[in-house]
């Protein structure tokens, strides 16, 4: 799938650094479960917010930080995650160079240049496997929040990934909701978040 939804398996635990200074984003978030209220959730999701459970995890690069709100109604929970440069590492690759990297070449294309879901069927008029075309399509940019965003989803799920300065927040809400919906809320729930990093 997309190289960002890999960033969580690729973590390797270390030692938690005592440097509380980062040379490269000096606002390391602390405790990632206080970029949303249970509130802020409770109105977006329509479910009340039972539990939050808050987990971190360094690699070589980065500094990996998430919040999993439980609901009540357990499809409509939310995860949170945030990651940040390492400040023991001392190389010069970023979470802004990682996001160039990987939604760069989605962030010049234009919406009217990308294949649209006829254009891909197969000779004699088959159209392609629905589940190969779903993994396949292209991140979708979302205008007007943080320095940069968008939307990497199918039918069944998905997560906003936003930009900011030189962090990256992954917002996925649960629910039956169609990916319209799904979107909106999670662009919401980002705008509520952004100002706290």
């Amino acid at each position: 799938m997309w190289p960002l939804l890999l960033i969580t398996a690729a973590c390797k635990p270390r030692q938690p650094s005592q440097t509380t200074a980062d040379h490269q984003s000096p606002h390391l978030a602390t405790d990632i479960c206080a970029l949303l209220s249970k509130q802020e959730i409770e109105v977006v999701q329509g479910s009340a917010i039972t539990d939050t459970k808050s987990s971190g995890e360094s690699q070589e690069m980065f500094r990996l930080s998430q919040c999993y709100y439980s609901a009540a109604e357990s499809s409509k929970s939310v995860s949170l995650a945030l990651t940040q440069a390492n400040p023991d590492y001392k190389g010069k690759r970023s979470p802004k160079d990682f996001w160039n990297e990987t939604f760069g070449p989605y962030d010049q294309e234009k919406e009217a240049d990308r294949p649209s879901a006829n254009q891909g069927a197969t000779e004699g008029g088959a159209k392609p496997d629905k589940e190969k075309e779903e993994r396949a399509a292209p991140p979708r940019k979302i205008e007007g929040v943080g320095d940069d965003a968008f939307w990497v989803g199918n039918r069944v799920g998905g997560a906003l990934y936003i930009l900011k300065n030189n962090a990256i927040l992954r917002i996925s809400v649960g629910g039956a909701d169609n990916q319209e919906t799904k979107i909106n809320k999670s662009r919401a729930l980002a705008l509520k978040a952004l100002p706290r990093l």
